[in-house]
């Protein structure tokens, strides 16, 4: 990006572009803040160099992501943006995030992902702290599954493998639909206290689970729009 200074943001510091906006609110304001205060607020050593170079790096992306959201508005979504989004999506990044990569506004990814018949993680309030798993979308709605297929749990908001079908006793018959035996996929971010060496980031570890297939859902209707439905397991 042209401009872009390369600003290096260290783990403790507050580099939010929130954050930076409300530092410049209130250098801006009537009665500024001092520019010691406002390293304060951002959290960072007090040097006026490296908060000028980051309030222009700010000023800098946002132009660019204004322009860009500016060029995109009006045109219809590429099919390399429907699969990003979706993908995205179902790696657990949220819709903001999203649209914030692709220039595009929220409610445009948003469109995305309820005309793809995408199945979304519930949010803390319509989980309750309970099991009650939201209706799936029609397209995802199916009575069986095959063995290795990557599936949606609706029970644990992921995406997750079926490992094999329940024939201990007759399931359909007793609730009124197959049980399987399922892997449920987790992101697990690496953190400074673990104890575990050789890789940083993200990985995908995960559990063994038991569920309904009313409880799951197909995301093969998901490969149409270019979606590689593997890469969800890592």
């Amino acid at each position: 990006m042209a401009g872009s200074r390369g600003v290096k943001k260290r783990s403790h510091e507050k580099l939010t572009d929130a954050n930076i906006q409300h530092v410049m609110g209130l250098l801006d304001a009537q009665s500024p803040i001092t520019k010691k205060e406002a390293c304060s607020i951002l959290n960072i050593s007090y040097n006026t160099t490296r908060l000028k170079t980051i309030i222009e790096e700010y000023v800098d992306r946002k132009q660019y992501r204004d322009k860009r959201k500016s060029e995109n508005r009006g045109k219809p979504a590429s099919k390399f943006e429907i699969t990003n989004a979706i993908e995205s999506f179902l790696h657990g990044n949220n819709i903001s995030d999203i649209a914030k990569r692709m220039y595009r506004s929220p409610s445009f990814v948003k469109g995305i992902i309820e005309r793809a018949g995408v199945p979304r993680k519930r949010s803390k309030e319509e989980r309750g702290g309970s099991y009650s798993p939201y209706f799936l979308p029609e397209e995802c709605v199916r009575n069986t599954f095959d063995v290795g297929e990557i599936v949606w749990s609706a029970s644990y908001d992921q995406a997750a493998e079926i490992r094999s079908e329940m024939t201990n006793m007759d399931y359909e018959a007793k609730y009124g639909a197959k049980c399987y035996q399922i892997y449920v996929f987790e992101k697990l971010e690496w953190n400074p206290d673990m104890l575990v060496r050789g890789w940083v980031g993200e990985q995908m570890v995960g559990f063994t689970a038991y569920s309904q297939a009313y409880d799951l859902g197909s995301l093969k209707h998901l490969e149409s729009y270019g979606v590689d439905i593997a890469r969800l397991q890592g």
